[in-house]
């Protein structure tokens, strides 16, 4: 009996540690061939020497456990060094299939106080690192569908956060990276569809070195997987990847602790028409403060009704 990614490469992005190291394992268990990209900083922030030991590590234990893997430790930020991530797919495996764009650094501040500094590496990382690689893939797939003549296989699976959904009051870079993200990844879907090509994107909950001050007061269980485990996001991952995901294109998941939830696109919760040509700021005020005043002031969402979760 065939692996469902039998036949088929993958470049999974930040993938030495936390999440990314299990979608790694998860995408080589199921059959395909890894590039394991991890600029190997220590610090969550991007902070530190870059190492290629994560990278290298996961590779490794791919290979021991009798995959195919190939370390990459190169900045997916760099526009020229995304370029030789995704060559470096084609140049080992011949083909480049799935994409996994998980690379991220933090560096939370306050609106009010964050620097231009803490801004643009945010952005950079997480949203010009999912472009990079993204535009890439996306031209070996449009080359090889000409030379086709016809659809080919792609798989592209981006990393947003309900930072986003919600709002996180001192994540404004991170909460703006992973809203263009969810743009990103509807774009991509709709411009490389008729390639054959997917994007989705995901919204994990997991316990890992980025989330480690989200979940604090969060125990993990005495006994049993832990329901924060990366482990748990992975066979979405790993499923949004396969040829049985060929109908699910341009969707945002929420998954964690074996759950995964469908997103839907913003709906209109209310509408007004002008009872003229156009609104006057007197007709808006009737129309609009009265809508207000029906719902609770300073309604927001609480971060761990967000989650689902309640502190012990």
């Amino acid at each position: 009996m065939s692996l469902p990614l039998e036949g088929l490469s993958a470049v999974v992005t930040g993938a030495g540690r936390g999440l990314g190291r299990a979608e790694a394992l998860e995408l080589a268990r199921l059959g395909a061939a890894v590039v394991v990209n991890d600029y190997g900083q220590p610090g969550r922030d991007g902070s530190g020497e870059a190492s290629a030991g994560p990278a290298e590590e996961v590779a490794a234990e791919i290979r021991a456990a009798g995959g195919r893997a190939t370390a990459h430790t190169g900045d997916v930020a760099d526009f020229q060094q995304a370029r030789q991530l995704v060559e470096l797919a084609i140049t080992e495996f011949g083909k480049l299939d799935i994409l996994v764009n998980n690379a991220g650094i933090l560096r939370d501040r306050m609106v009010f106080s964050m620097t231009e500094g803490e801004w643009d590496s945010v952005i950079r990382v997480h949203l010009k690192g999912h472009f990079n690689t993204t535009h890439f893939a996306a031209a070996h797939w449009r080359e090889r569908s000409k030379a086709a003549g016809g659809p080919v296989y792609g798989r592209i699976v981006n990393t947003s956060s309900e930072a986003f959904l919600a709002g996180s009051a001192g994540q404004p870079n991170y909460a703006a990276a992973k809203g263009g993200i969810v743009g990103l990844t509807t774009s991509t879907a709709l411009a490389l569809a008729k390639y054959g090509v997917t994007a989705n994107a995901i919204c994990p909950r997991a316990r890992t070195r980025m989330t480690e001050d989200v979940f604090a007061g969060f125990e993990q269980p005495a006994d049993g997987l832990d329901p924060l485990a990366p482990e748990h996001v992975a066979p979405l991952v790993g499923y949004l990847a396969s040829p049985a995901a060929a109908r699910a294109n341009g969707q945002l998941f929420v998954v964690h602790g074996g759950m995964v939830a469908v997103v839907d696109r913003p709906r209109v919760r209310a509408k007004f028409d002008s009872k003229q040509d156009t609104f006057t700021y007197d007709e808006l005020d009737a129309v609009l403060t009265a809508h207000y005043a029906e719902r609770p002031e300073g309604e927001t969402f609480a971060a761990a009704e967000v989650l689902g979760l309640k502190r012990t």
